[in-house]
């Protein structure tokens, strides 16, 4: 039995998916012609109260897309220092955009309004770049699944409107939040102007992202994903997927929110673990003691066939999911408890 918690991206899809996927109505996509990714983009935007939405292969050419939407080359970008958009998207946003990042030292993830605010200030010169955009990930990756406080994006969005500044929201995990935070997709939907949700993350789904927002922005971002090659064709197999999971994987996010909980709990009380962060959704980050290090203790784990991911800096990471079992869960605890250095 291989136990294998390096992210929520490794799920296969359920029996019940795959006869979804097989039964899904086809048609060309190019040509606007899918039936199931038609009413899957009908289906999105009408959950989160927006106009439009478009299916995407990948949430990082969804984020990409909506970036490029709302700037111009040698426009600004703000965002946490930790944002996917930044770290993880293979310097996208200054490859495709040709924008900079302005990074905000937030904490796991989040800036706070006044940050923002400090960070906006200031008048415009010739020689500065124009600010054109806001970007937030909720549940933060890196900042181990932390969820958003959704006061402080209020206040977040008034300094954009104030600023004239675009909001995006890169929702990967976006369900994981509202499902911790018992919140709405309407809620999110009033506040940005563009959302990416992954449907591969969390929800079970072998592929697929969708970027939600206005008519008139979505009708730029189908041309946008034809840009970056990301036209599809009888992509309905796929999209079956994902609206099965929107009817069907969301509310048991709470099941990956309560192991990952369970497994921080017993993670605290074991003396070869220096520090647990905080738990708030289905990822959770610690630090094993200095004498046995966070790479000896990944590969110890996987001699155990246990996989988990190094995030560098000491810092070890487990994400709890669909796959990973109760009979699973019992023996990752098990084997925590009786590790040996």
């Amino acid at each position: 039995m291989i136990i294998d918690l390096i992210s929520d991206t490794v799920t296969r899809p359920t029996p019940q998916m795959l006869e979804a996927m097989m039964h899904a109505k086809v048609g060309d996509d190019v040509f606007n012609m899918d039936p199931t990714v038609n009413a899957l983009q009908e289906k999105a935007a009408a959950l989160f109260g927006m106009e439009g939405a478009l299916f995407f292969p990948s949430g990082t050419m969804a984020n990409q897309t909506a970036i490029k939407l709302h700037t111009q080359p040698g426009d600004k970008l703000f965002c946490d220092k930790y944002a996917h958009v930044y770290n993880y998207e293979s310097g996208g946003a200054a490859f495709h955009s040709g924008v900079t990042c302005k990074l905000i030292d937030g904490i796991r993830g989040m800036f706070s309004a006044n940050q923002l605010e400090e960070a906006v200030a200031g008048r415009p010169e010739i020689y500065l770049p124009y600010s054109k955009l806001v970007c937030i990930e909720n549940t933060t990756n890196k900042g181990g699944g932390a969820c958003w406080d959704f006061s402080e994006l209020k206040k977040i969005k008034k300094i954009t409107k104030e600023n004239n500044l675009n909001f995006h929201l890169d929702g990967a995990r976006l369900f994981n939040a509202l499902i911790a935070k018992n919140e709405t997709p309407q809620q999110y939907g009033k506040l940005f102007d563009t959302i990416s949700i992954c449907f591969s993350k969390g929800l079970g789904a072998p592929i697929g992202s969708i970027l939600l927002g206005s008519k008139k922005n979505m009708e730029k971002a189908l041309r946008l994903r034809k840009l970056f090659g990301g036209g599809m064709r009888q992509v309905g197999f796929l999209a079956a997927a994902c609206d099965y999971a929107l009817d069907n994987h969301i509310e048991r996010l709470a099941d990956d929110h309560q192991k990952a909980k369970e497994i921080g709990a017993v993670l605290e009380t074991l003396s070869y673990i220096a520090k647990v962060e905080p738990i708030e959704t289905n990822i959770l980050i610690f630090y094993v003691d200095k004498n046995i290090g966070e790479l000896n203790f990944v590969e110890k784990m996987k001699a155990k066939n246990i996989l988990l991911t190094s995030m560098g800096e000491g810092k070890i990471r487990i994400v709890t999911h669909l796959d990973y079992t109760n009979e699973m869960h019992q023996k990752l605890l098990e084997e925590l408890k009786n590790f040996e250095a």
